[in-house]
């Protein structure tokens, strides 16, 4: 796996949800974001602390974290 030195742990904060750097921005919430926020631009507008870097590595987070299953979309 990939270094994701920008990826913290703490049980305190954020219910041991994985965050950026230690600030109060989830994984879940920066991947939320993107899906959001198609143009990297928009995105660090809105979330200025954001380096490139970061969301990178949130990325990387969540591709690591999945699961190969399928999963059956209805209605599409």
């Amino acid at each position: 796996m990939t270094n994701l030195e920008r990826i913290t742990i703490d049980p305190t904060k954020k219910n041991g949800q994985p965050c950026i750097r230690g600030m109060r921005i989830t994984v879940p919430r920066v991947l939320k974001a993107l899906a959001i926020y198609a143009d990297r631009g928009e995105l660090t507008k809105e979330y200025p602390e954001l380096k490139e870097e970061d969301i990178r590595q949130a990325l990387a987070y969540a591709g690591a974290h999945l699961y190969d299953e399928v999963l059956e979309l209805h209605g599409v």
